[in-house]
């Protein structure tokens, strides 16, 4: 009996131990960031997933730019965008815009979806292609039918709004379709709870998709600028 007890013991101390681990993993996960000194410049992206939001809580909760969601494919646009667009830069933050890429679609017809969302007469941060597999069609195109497309895209963009375009490309995307192919263009990268070490540069890290920010019901993603990089030098 006395050995019974013990063994009981020892395997509620060892549940003990495991369950405190699992909620210290889950916690740090939850809170982790990048060293603020060398990322100090803060922002968020969102779409109509997010649903209403209170800009003026959220630019008070250490959020400096955000990115919002405009459109997707050939033709769908965001519904929630002009709101956003509007209240955000009430509340003072830095805006930009991104258009969700459809890997099914002309990036020309994607282009002129985009550029009917896009507000050219407002200083805003560079555009952005965002390029993922995630929520996407089921087609995996080949690589230089793929480039072809961005390409169409990116070169529509440019010349309609005069910026550089950004592209948004996780892993995955990125050594399927973008390493090594001369596409000059500023990356946002996308590695959750640690550094983005698949690119050598980048200008934008998403590394939280889970966060908690003031004014947002629910989960959001959260970025960092790259260190040494200012919103000032990005607006236009």
């Amino acid at each position: 009996m006395r050995f019974l007890q013990g063994l009981l013991k020892v395997l509620f101390y060892v549940a003990i131990g495991a369950v405190l681990s699992i909620v210290g993993a889950a916690v740090f996960f939850m809170t982790w960031e990048p060293d603020r000194e060398l990322y100090p410049v803060r922002g968020i992206d969102v779409s109509h997933h997010q649903g209403a939001i209170d800009w003026h809580q959220v630019a008070s909760d250490d959020v400096a730019f955000v990115y919002m969601k405009a459109s997707e494919g050939g033709d769908f646009k965001d519904n929630a965008f002009a709101a956003n667009w509007k209240s955000a830069g009430e509340a003072g933050l830095v805006r930009g815009v991104y258009h969700f890429f459809s890997l099914c679609k002309p990036g020309a017809e994607q282009a002129a979806n985009f550029l009917q969302q896009l507000p050219v007469q407002e200083a805003m941060l560079p555009p952005v292609l965002d390029i993922e597999f995630e929520g996407n069609c089921a087609r995996r195109p080949p690589r230089d039918e793929l480039l072809r497309e961005v390409s169409d895209f990116v070169a529509q963009v440019e010349q309609a709004s005069g910026r550089e375009v950004m592209l948004y490309a996780p892993e995955d995307v990125y050594f399927a379709y973008l390493t090594g192919q001369g596409l000059s263009r500023p990356l946002w990268a996308r590695s959750i709870w640690r550094s983005p070490g698949y690119a050598n540069e980048w200008a934008m890290w998403q590394y939280h998709q889970r966060g908690d920010i003031a004014g947002i019901e629910g989960e959001v993603d959260l970025n960092v600028l790259a260190s040494g990089l200012t919103l000032d030098s990005l607006v236009r």
